[in-house]
């Protein structure tokens, strides 16, 4: 089986050139932002594991996480002085940076997954993101899970991750270019599956690439024409599903941009 999963990066599409026409991707890859003094101090962080704690969130592994990653390295310079504000930042393409309170809230949900039940301390195994956005929740998932797929649509936000991703040399998360409302069959069964994109349901083929035991969280389509969380458990009686909180994500598209 593992020598059927992807490096660092991998493509599920033809090349950049051949896909594009020899265009350059809508947006073009950044450097990783430079650290400066104030944002590389521990304390930023720190400040902003205190209130995300403060907010509710509790559980250890994800606070540790959320104070590890540097979320600074992840935003546009222009932005990196709201980097630890509770707020969501644009990353090009009409996307953003969830908030680190949304983000330690779904991780925190995935960590909840039945095979996890009274093991507070253990790693979740293999993760796959739907949106790899700019990459900064798959920095997280890696402190929390064995092995992260994350996979974009969007090519110029893909680059971007790769870009942002590649100094951290994580080796147990892995980039790919593809059509999220697929998931990825050759990655499964995972142990968590997490959204950060919302459409009308769940599509089918993240709960057949789901582990028994594994959970999903995902933004979905509510009764009252918003938005809302839904967890979903495959156990060995089969799916229990919950309807949680309110959201606000961009739309789960399919296809590749």
């Amino acid at each position: 089986m593992a020598s059927q999963r992807p490096g660092f990066p991998v493509r599920l599409t033809p090349t950049a050139s051949a896909a594009t026409g020899g265009r350059k991707p809508a947006v073009p890859a950044r450097p990783i932002v430079p650290a400066t003094p104030s944002m590389a101090s521990d304390a930023v962080r720190t400040r902003m594991v205190q209130r995300l704690a403060a907010q509710g969130i509790a559980d250890a592994r994800v606070l540790r996480a959320m104070g590890t990653v540097e979320r600074h390295r992840f935003v546009d310079s222009a932005l990196v002085n709201q980097a630890y504000e509770d707020t969501s930042l644009p990353i090009g393409l009409g996307q953003t940076i969830s908030k680190p309170n949304v983000v330690s809230r779904m991780i925190e949900l995935l960590l909840g997954a039945p095979a996890l039940a009274g093991k507070p301390s253990e790693r979740l195994g293999r993760v796959l993101e739907i949106g790899t956005g700019c990459g900064y929740q798959a920095a997280v998932l890696s402190h929390v899970a064995t092995e992260v797929y994350s996979i974009e649509r969007l090519r110029g936000l893909h680059d971007k991750a790769r870009v942002n991703l590649r100094p951290f040399r994580l080796a147990t998360v892995h980039l790919m270019l593809g059509d999220g409302m697929l998931g990825y069959a050759k990655g499964a069964p995972y142990a968590g599956i997490i959204a950060a994109a919302g459409g009308e349901a769940v599509p089918d083929a993240w709960i057949d690439q789901l582990a028994v035991g594994g959970r999903i969280v995902a933004p979905t389509h509510s009764a009252s024409g918003g938005q809302a969380l839904v967890v979903i458990d495959r156990t060995t009686r089969g799916l229990e599903r919950r309807i949680l909180e309110a959201v606000h994500f961009v739309p789960l598209k399919s296809g590749i941009a």
